[in-house]
This record gives structure tokens, C-alpha cells and sequence, in this order.
């Protein structure tokens, strides 16, 4: 396993984190596919005993059955000062409204906390933006999470590059704490964070953490093959659908650059993102064992410049999605 600093933090992760939306049991929530305890426990070990030390979770979540199969997994198979977690707070649970107000985020903080069972977390992401709650209300309450020793720093999620500019000024101005990573939607086929957020965050030393490295599996699989969660996955749709002629050229240029180097096609996708500077660790999605084999044999694909130019030659721009 690679390593690297999160950001500006003294926090020490893996250069692949792996991502436990799919660990949440099937009744809670509303995400079928997801897996319950028994079959996501194997998997988390697996994780760590390939040197993963990194694991991205959300009070929402499975409605927070995530965060309690993956604490527990955690306690069990590692130490705490091994690992580094992150949860979010901002979608809807059984007992907090949707934003981030002051009382949401001292509510969700709490509750997270109880789930995973644990004294604080490394990491606590605001999962969106909240039109309807004051910046400035959002980052004082933060601010304090961290003073309170629930949380050792903060981190956003998809937003507009201004709005980032915005919250970090704010911060700085009042002497809070700042975000120290981004969460984007970023991949071979969605690369629009590269015109200003990226540049962003390699300016102020921000951590890049891309969900959706993979566009939800549609890299690593022929062109419109689907699984039992692309046709479920609704969310998905809205991300990818609009422009499907053009990125199934990207996922033909994977497919053949995968076979130049006899490797499966998740490999060389998550290769790419990993050549990129402004990232820090892609966030992986694993629901079976060669899913965590092919992300961590990706950390010793060199790919050429060359290699590079074919992969991205034939992207076009996108829609900005998934900022709600």
C-alpha cells in the first residue's frame, strides 16, 4: 500500500479509501443493493489487511445502519489509531431533517459517533451545500465539532468552486476551522472539476477524494452491460445518462488500453485518476473481493504520457450533476 498526508492534516491515509455506502443493511434506507453485516464484514477486513487505512462513511447512509456495520467491523479488526474514518452529515435521517443547520450538525455529530462507537472521527464532510442555512452558521458549528474533540478536522463535498472559495475565506476571517478536503464526482468520464476546483485545492493544499472513480461501475464493464445496481442505481442515471455516446468512446480507449496491459479494466480507470496530482485518494465502492484486489494493483500501474493523451482524447464537456 502508498500513503500520503490528507491535505494540510498530519493524517497519514492510504492512497485508496475505501468507501462503505455499500455496507448498510438492504431494509434500512433506500438502497436495495447494499450489503447486510455478514456479507460487508469480509470485506472491511479485507481492506485493512491490504493496507487500506482510510474508510468514508455517512450518517445517511443505509439511515445509519453504515455507520454502525462499519464501526464495529473497525474495532474488531484494527486498532483505533490505525485507521482514519470520515462520515458526513447533511441528507435526511429517521431523526434529523435534511441541511446543515447548527442543531443538525451537533444532533448528527452525536449520532454518529454512537453508531460507529467511537470517541470522534478524523474526518466530518458536509455531504452538500445548504441553500437554506447561513455559511457562516454551518462553519461556526463546525468549527466547534472540531474544538469539542468529536471530529480532528472537516471536509466538504461536491459544491461549485466559488462556493469553496467562499466557505474557506469565511473560515480564515474568523479563525475557524477550515476544510481540509473535497469529495467530487471525478472520472475519466465526468472530468469538469479539473477547470476550477482542482486548481483550487492544489492552490490552498486541499485534499481531493473523487467519488464515483469508476462512474459507477460503467468503466469496468463492456458498454451498456448492466448490473442489478446500474438498473436499480436512479441516482446514477442522472449522472451519466445525458451523455452516453460520448463516454462509451472514453470506456472503449480503457477497454483496449486494459488488454494492452493484460489487466481488468477497473485497474487502468483508477490508474488514471491515481496519475493525477490534485488527487489524493479515489473512494472505491468494493461488494466483492476482486473489487479491492484490482483498486490496490492499480497503485503499480506506471502508465505513459501517451497512454494518458488516448484516454482522455476523446472526452467532450459535461453537465455539472450531483451537487444535490
Amino acid at each position: 500500500m502508498k500513503f500520503t498526508l490528507l491535505g494540510k492534516t498530519d493524517l497519514n491515509v492510504s492512497r485508496i479509501c475505501l468507501g462503505c455506502m455499500t455496507y448498510g443493511e438492504p431494509s434500512r434506507g433506500n438502497h436495495a443493493w447494499t450489503l447486510p453485516e455478514e456479507s460487508s464484514r469480509p470485506l472491511i477486513k479485507q481492506a485493512i489487511e491490504s493496507g487500506i487505512n482510510f474508510f468514508d462513511t455517512a450518517n445517511s447512509y443505509s439511515d445509519g445502519s453504515s455507520e454502525e456495520i462499519v464501526g464495529r467491523a473497525l474495532r474488531d479488526y484494527a486498532r483505533r489509531d490505525e485507521v482514519i474514518v470520515a462520515t458526513k452529515v447533511f441528507h435526511k435521517t429517521h431523526n434529523l431533517s435534511e441541511g446543515l443547520s447548527r442543531k443538525q450538525i451537533l444532533q448528527s455529530i452525536d449520532d454518529s459517533l454512537n453508531r460507529l462507537g467511537m470517541e470522534y472521527v478524523d474526518l466530518l464532510q458536509i455531504h452538500r451545500w445548504d441553500y437554506n442555512t447561513p455559511i457562516e452558521e454551518t462553519l461556526e458549528a463546525l468549527n466547534d465539532v472540531v474544538k469539542s474533540g468529536k471530529a480532528r478536522y472537516i471536509g466538504a463535498s461536491s459544491m461549485h468552486a466559488a462556493q469553496f472559495r467562499q466557505a474557506l475565506d469565511i473560515s480564515r476571517q474568523n479563525g475557524w476551522a477550515e476544510f481540509v478536503s473535497m469529495q467530487d464526482q471525478y472520472n475519466l468520464i465526468q472530468r469538469e472539476e479539473e477547470n476550477e476546483m482542482h486548481p483550487l485545492c492544489e492552490q490552498e493544499n486541499i485534499a481531493v477524494l473523487p467519488w464515483s472513480p469508476l462512474a459507477r461501475g460503467r468503466l469496468t464493464r463492456p458498454w451498456g452491460e448492466t448490473t442489478a445496481r446500474s438498473v436499480s442505481d436512479e441516482f446514477g442515471k442522472t449522472l451519466y445518462n445525458q451523455t452516453e455516446e460520448a463516454d462509451g468512446h472514453i470506456a472503449e480507449r480503457v477497454a483496449a488500453l486494459a488488454e494492452d496491459h493484460d489487466v481488468p479494466r477497473a485497474q487502468i480507470a483508477l490508474a488514471w485518476l491515481l496519475h493525477k496530482p490534485a488527487v489524493t485518494a479515489p473512494i472505491i465502492g468494493a461488494s466483492r473481493a476482486e473489487h479491492l484486489v484490482d483498486a490496490v494493483a492499480a497503485l503499480d500501474i506506471e502508465l505513459k504520457i501517451e497512454e494518458i493523451a488516448e484516454l482522455e482524447s476523446a472526452y467532450k464537456p459535461h453537465p455539472v450533476v450531483g451537487f444535490k
